[in-house]
């Protein structure tokens, strides 16, 4: 490919506007973009569409523009922003240490004040800021849907089509729905350790991951307490706030990362001096816990919480994991979410974890970086691209001729699941956690099943 280190061109109108207004962005983060172009590569869009304003380097170009006055803040510009998937893999590649997430999440929150966020539809709005961040009120959305899963009604719906009569963002979420499990109701507050205590855990359940796959959670923490962790579980914990930041709503996530600095730091029983570490099994959790002291400002708690945050193969590779011993014979590749090893710089660990299970062959995607196409809502709110984007991860991943693909984040694990379904159905698509548990000696499905993938996928 090309590089090209001209300034985008846009039909962008010139405009006479105050210099440095806008958004509240170090202006010093604009100048530390060279525009030397080794982002565009990594950059989904760019390797999609192949234009300069669907870059990084284009849209640092004009958030800047717009902030200096030059450019003038209007829906053209605002759809190459909101384009951009926020996946960071920019922030990977870049050699000059551009800190793109500091740009376009600030930009973002500018916009909506400035009335320009991205359009939402009632449900979309409905769904994304006042359903989904709500764990109880995802346990019931997800409840019925089982219900219809089990009783086979689903089946009948989609042999009649009756998706396609359903608005866009329900019938996206039709599509993306898993095959979904029980949920495991109310756990104990503090579960103990197997065997001596190693640590002790604080772990983050959050909202959709945990109502989606109940069984990942159950996992994560079999897999603590087989590593000789006892487990807290804070009762009051919310929802992390990423929906509604990444969407510019930047005081709604300061209210939900304020009420989780009460739920961690707050309780006289279990205060958060007295855990190692806060655990996380979502990508865009985790990096979104790890920034609280960048949202809050004034709020020791949410820094201390941020200092304490760990994705879950983090944790286990700084304790040093007991081996798992069961076998699984498959072939299996690792899918990297970009919240995981953009945002938090996490890609070993994963790959360590798995390694250790014995029968696993490992094995390499192509493009193991480039975005699947969830990006939090994104799936929701740009269908097309997220489609493309979809596409691309499953056409690797089928290339691969693998048998089981792992990840680690929520969001990864429905868009994969989803596109892989119309492609390849036999493919095991689950979390680390997952897979871990199983090798501890938790279940698997249909390991036999599994076994005969290959031959039928050559």
């Amino acid at each position: 490919m090309v590089l090209k280190t001209e300034t985008p061109t846009t039909s962008l109108p010139l405009t006479t506007l105050a210099p440095r207004q806008g958004a509240a962005i170090d202006y010093e983060l604009f100048l530390d973009c060279v525009h030397c172009g080794l982002c565009t590569s990594a950059c989904p869009t760019y390797v999609e569409l192949g234009t300069e304003a669907d870059s990084p380097r284009g849209r640092i170009y004009l958030m800047r523009a717009v902030t200096d006055g030059r450019v003038e803040l209007n829906t053209e510009l605002r759809r190459h922003l909101d384009l951009c998937l926020d996946c960071r893999a920019c922030e990977s590649a870049c050699p000059s240490g551009v800190q793109y997430g500091k740009l376009i999440e600030p930009f973002r929150i500018h916009m909506a004040q400035s009335g320009m966020a991205a359009p939402l539809s009632f449900l979309q709005r409905f769904m994304l800021f006042h359903w989904t961040p709500y764990a109880r009120r995802m346990r019931w959305l997800v409840r019925f849907y089982r219900l219809l899963q089990r009783t086979r009604l689903v089946r009948l719906i989609d042999r009649l089509g009756l998706p396609r009569w359903l608005p866009p963002t329900l019938r996206q979420g039709h599509a993306m729905m898993p095959s979904l499990q029980r949920h495991y109701g109310r756990l104990p507050e503090v579960l103990p350790a197997e065997g001596k205590r190693r640590a002790r855990a604080a772990l983050f359940t959050g909202c959709a991951a945990d109502a989606f796959f109940p069984q990942t959670t159950l996992a994560t923490i079999r897999v603590l307490q087989r590593n000789g962790c006892e487990v807290w579980i804070p009762r009051t914990q919310v929802c992390c706030g990423a929906l509604h930041y990444h969407a510019g709503q930047a005081e709604a996530a300061r209210r939900f990362a304020a009420a989780n600095g009460e739920a961690f730091a707050s309780d006289p029983a279990n205060p958060i001096d007295s855990v190692d570490a806060i655990i996380v099994n979502a990508a865009g959790c985790g990096a979104m816990l790890k920034d609280y002291g960048h949202l809050v400002h004034d709020s020791p708690a949410a820094e201390k919480i941020a200092s304490k945050v760990r994705d879950l193969s983090e944790f286990l590779i700084e304790l040093g994991p007991i081996p798992p011993s069961r076998p699984l014979p498959l072939r299996a590749a690792y899918h990297d979410a970009c919240h995981l090893c953009h945002a938090q710089q996490i890609r070993r660990q994963p790959r360590q974890l798995l390694e250790m299970i014995p029968g696993l062959e490992l094995v390499s995607l192509a493009e193991p970086e480039i975005c699947c196409g969830a990006a939090g809502s994104y799936n929701l709110t740009q269908e097309e691209m997220a489609q493309r984007l979809g596409q691309r991860k499953v056409k690797n991943i089928c290339d691969a001729r693998v048998q089981a693909v792992f990840t680690g984040n929520v969001g990864c694990l429905l868009q994969i699941g989803r596109y892989l379904r119309g492609e390849q159905p036999g493919i095991w698509v689950a979390h680390l956690a997952d897979a871990l548990w199983a090798s501890y000696g938790g279940n698997i499905p249909e390991l036999g099943r599994l076994m005969e993938a290959p031959s039928k996928m050559a």
